[in-house]
């Protein structure tokens, strides 16, 4: 990679700044957004790079996720561009599976990020035209800045985790965690454990509590979906795909209710009550993802999962619920989701909102002004992520084309005034 990059040291005294200027567009983050971009711009001839503040791709994948974690959808609807899964995959790959795949996947379109580069601020210079990015890497912090004529935010929408302001919970007493760092329910073997969150997360942290010998109880406070994963052998996400090539949203939804009703029963008699909004509609709307049951449920119905209501505060060892219920606890669970961290180091304010996520809604959130793009911010998974990253790759590969046309145009004229100069 070190050929796209054109490297200045400027030398003062006893300061010193180094800057460098990308030959091409500048992706942060080297999630599968990341990946998938840059290995759609490797396919149109574009040099890029790739910053990334961990020490390795797929950092949230590698690091942020439990054991037990498969993808949720099929293996078709979560390949990136370009390269499918391997046959031999399980229809659902496992956590293990799927970082196998996007390490090939670099190895394969010579993907190599620069790591543990942490991207501090980015701006647009309207001088020269170019963005400013500013990062420190290392142990030692080290500064740097990178100048690009493109930007690529690919840091995804679950790059920092969610940590409520609950009353008392700094008094607790037990060990109280983020899904994020938990890792096998065989750490909690005996302990009575509070799940706190009730989506996808939430449910499977409780589920993989109860398989190891844990109690667990989980918060659910507001309404929630809670389909199955499959219906009949097939995936619930393939047919609802299926239905809405055919059928409006609204019906849609009314059929995927109908069938898990038939395949999970009533849910709001444990506690699950559904929403007024149908599933699609309430995940295009408000970003809100369904729960696929694999397993939680009838761990709900046996008991062996409890659920409980909203929280209203912590104390030593113990919480009290909105209901006025007291119970102990031994540890803490909070599944309560990511956010999107690009407020925190992107300045600027027409293409992302406040919340980091591009103010256009899908399918038109790819593209910003003055060369800023953003990839997997759809709220539609990785096959989302893929479609950004293509579109991101032919708008830029069309630009670079044709800039690399005018280049050697004005190469040629240069060379052709020289000659006639040298005759004279």
């Amino acid at each position: 990679m070190e050929n796209l990059f054109r490297l200045f040291d400027q030398d003062q005294g006893f300061f010193k700044r180094k800057w460098t200027l990308v030959n091409g567009p500048l992706i942060v983050g080297a999630g599968p957004s990341g990946l998938a971009t840059a290995a759609c711009l490797r396919e149109q001839g574009v040099p890029f790079a790739v910053l990334e503040r961990a020490e390795c791709i797929a950092s949230l994948w590698q690091k942020r996720t439990y054991d037990r974690l498969k993808l949720h959808l099929p293996k078709q609807f979560c390949q990136l561009p370009k390269l499918p899964f391997p046959e031999d995959f399980p229809e659902y790959p496992t956590k293990k599976q799927f970082i196998e795949y996007l390490e090939s996947y670099a190895k394969r379109f010579d993907i190599n990020p620069k790591f543990n580069e942490s991207v501090q601020s980015a701006r647009y210079d309207e001088t020269s035209g170019f963005w400013r990015v500013k990062t420190v890497s290392g142990a030692n912090k080290k500064e740097f800045e990178y100048i690009c004529r493109w930007l690529m935010v690919a840091t995804g929408e679950n790059a920092e985790c969610v940590v409520p302001d609950i009353e008392g919970l700094a008094d607790f007493g037990g060990e109280v965690i983020h899904a994020g760092e938990y890792k096998s329910g065989q750490t909690f073997k005996g302990q009575k454990v509070l799940v706190v969150g009730c989506g996808n997360s939430g449910m499977e942290v409780s589920l993989d509590l109860a398989n190891h010998n844990a109690s667990p109880s989980m918060v659910v406070r507001s309404s929630v979906h809670v389909l199955p994963r499959e219906v009949l052998g097939k995936s619930t996400f393939e047919l609802a795909a299926l239905m809405m090539k055919w059928l409006p949203l609204w019906l849609v939804d009314k059929i995927l209710l109908i069938l898990a009703w038939l395949v999970l029963g009533n849910i709001e008699k444990y506690g699950l009550k559904r929403p007024q909004t149908g599933p699609l509609e309430l995940k295009n709307s408000k970003g809100k993802t369904p729960v696929l049951d694999i397993g939680a449920l009838e761990k709900i119905k046996s008991g062996d999962v409890q659920v409980v209501p909203g929280i209203k505060r912590f104390s030593r060892g113990q919480v009290e619920l909105v209901n006025g219920q007291k119970l102990d606890f031994d540890s803490v669970v909070l599944a309560t989701g990511y956010r999107s961290n690009v407020p925190s180091w992107l300045q600027e304010g027409e293409f992302f909102s406040k919340n980091g996520f591009p103010k256009a809604p899908f399918p038109n959130g790819w593209k910003g002004n003055s060369g800023l793009y953003a990839v997997g911010f759809t709220r539609r998974g990785l096959s989302g992520a893929s479609s950004d990253a293509m579109k991101v790759a032919q708008d830029i590969g069309k630009a670079w084309k044709q800039e690399t046309k005018q280049q050697k145009k004005r190469t040629t004229a240069c060379h052709r005034r020289c000659i006639s100069l040298s005759q004279l």
